[in-house]
């Protein structure tokens, strides 16, 4: 997604591994063993062996044991890395920030950090934050956290800092590019609230657009906040873009898919070794309101994404766009666990409103090739099944999108652009030499322009006269959109990308094969019912 990339090469894989739990309950609790007698003892057996193991390590290995490295960091991963690729293990530390991302905020100054040249820096600052309201930007290079210097922390050391109790002071000494002293913050913490669904806005008149981020407790309340503040009835078609998105609670991609479909649909069901099947249907509905929704996805659309865009396919309710979703078609059950850990075990399958299981395939292949494959384009032809119209949709490979579209590929110029952080890096630069208001009809001009190139050449990144010429509008609408990110919010800049993303632009333009499926379907539906 083209808003994404100016993080394109700060993705962490732990954000990875963490987020890919969508479709989560949890808490859970301990129930009856699905085990049997003899099992129970094999399972007893093997405890026994494992800790007279571990004691022959800890009284003979060569240098002191350290207990919690040797069972959470070996022991317990390695015992899930044999089951599939999404049972997790959090140390107290993660299972914090699991809890953190399911219910929507935390306590701190609200800003995203990352490393840079062996530096943290400030990533983004959350609009209306403290750190927001304090002045800090991005480009920031955080140097002292309460007077403990960041030199040899790694990124999620001084996030640790930077985080406390509500009202409590983080003290933060920065270095900024145009001032040659380090500048002091006193920003006294409080509740970060991340929305997982940014504001809805009108792309086209009567055609709305709505990005849901990932699935947290808060989802399904903002969506229909967002559906009410737009005027709902005055929708005439949907963007619903699911791009990117990780994932999250079963229980509100359920509630997001049902506020789309008709009162008593099956959106999603599910069916474990030590769990009986449970479908979940749309309690309230749609009301009537059946106006064409495109969704978009890509291949890190994944789990409870995935149930709301195969719910929505399977049903005939959408029109998938885009490329083949991750294809996470497992379940896990959060079990807290003591010292403030925490279990994320797959206990269960889930299956499509036509019965499709849409999980990928990961038993002959490494874990590493599951997550970063190359080929999206697969799915099961044992497992085929049919739409309310009669189309056949395929499990074992994701959602395939009943259009596919790939963004267009950027070219040699624009790749040495975003490896060299040049938007980001002259916005910093630029906002930190000189006193300028940006306002949301601020435009790059001329003058900006030459800048940019200056710097460019400045900065030795790799280009020519004639590839500068060529990319000129595209160069503009990246230097608004870091303008925006840097001194209004990320939420503006997102808006500034969304108004010249190709795929929203496709979607527009597939809003009438929307519309045909529905009233297809429709007919068809009718005309079973008439037999």
């Amino acid at each position: 997604m083209t808003s994404r990339r100016r993080h394109l090469f700060f993705v962490p894989l732990i954000v990875l591994l963490s987020t890919l739990l969508g479709g989560v309950f949890g808490p859970g609790l301990t129930g009856v063993s699905a085990a049997s007698p003899q099992e129970q003892d094999e399972i007893q057996a093997s405890v026994r062996s494992f800790s007279r193991l571990y004691a022959v390590v800890e009284q003979n290995f060569a240098e002191p044991l350290d207990p919690d490295k040797a069972v959470y960091n070996g022991a317990i991963p390695g015992m899930l890395r044999t089951l599939d690729p999404h049972s997790s293990f959090f140390d107290p530390r993660y299972f914090q920030l699991l809890r953190e991302e399911q219910k929507g905020h935390y306590y701190g100054v609200g800003m995203k950090v990352g490393p840079r040249n062996n530096k943290t820096i400030v990533i983004e600052v959350f609009a209306g934050a403290p750190a927001y309201k304090s002045g800090l930007r991005p480009g920031d290079v955080i140097i002292e956290v309460n007077g403990k210097s960041t030199e040899g922390l790694n990124t999620t050391e001084v996030a640790d800092l930077l985080k406390g109790p509500r009202g409590t002071a983080a003290v933060v000494r920065i270095m900024r590019l145009g001032h040659e002293q380090p500048l002091v913050f006193n920003i006294i913490r409080d509740e970060i609230s991340r929305k997982s669904v940014p504001d809805a806005y009108w792309v086209r008149p009567g055609i709305a657009y709505m990005h849901i981020q990932q699935f947290n407790e808060t989802t399904s309340r903002e969506v229909d906040e967002n559906l009410v503040t737009l005027g709902e009835d005055g929708i005439k078609g949907l963007i619903l873009d699911l791009r990117g998105n990780p994932g999250g609670l079963l229980n509100e991609g359920v509630a997001v898919a049902d506020r789309f479909l008709r009162k008593g649909q099956t959106i999603v069901s599910h069916r474990g070794r030590a769990s009986a099947e449970k479908p979940y249907v749309a309690r309230h509905g749609n009301g009537g309101r059946d106006y064409p929704i495109v969704v978009l996805v890509n291949r890190q659309s994944a789990s409870a994404a995935e149930i709301v865009a195969g719910a929505l396919q399977d049903h005939d309710r959408g029109w998938i766009l885009g490329d083949n979703t991750f294809g996470k078609g497992l379940v896990q059950t959060v079990y807290p666990l003591s010292e403030n850990t925490g279990l994320a075990l797959t206990t269960a399958k889930y299956y499509t409103p036509s019965g499709r299981l849409i999980q990928r395939d990961y038993s002959s292949r490494s874990f590493f090739d599951y997550y970063y494959r190359k080929n999206t384009d697969t799915k099961n032809p044992l497992d085929a099944k049919m739409t309310d119209s009669g189309r056949t949709v395929y499990g074992g490979g994701g959602i395939a999108p009943d259009e596919k579209f790939v963004p267009p590929r950027l070219n040699r110029f624009q790749v040495e652009l975003y490896k060299n952080y040049a938007f980001f890096n002259f916005t910093s630069k630029y906002l930190g030499t000189r006193d300028v208001k940006v306002t949301t009809d601020w435009e790059p001009g001329q003058s900006v322009m030459a800048e940019f190139r200056q710097f460019l050449i400045d900065e030795s990144v790799s280009f020519n006269d004639v590839e500068f010429a060529q990319n000129e509008a595209w160069v503009k609408s990246q230097v608004k959109r870091e303008m925006y990110a840097s001194a209004l919010s990320i939420d503006a800049a997102n808006r500034i990308a969304i108004e010249s993303d190709p795929a929203v632009e496709k979607a527009v333009q597939s809003l009438p094969k929307a519309r045909a499926l529905l009233e297809t379907a429709k007919k068809l539906i009718a005309q079973r019912s008439a037999k």
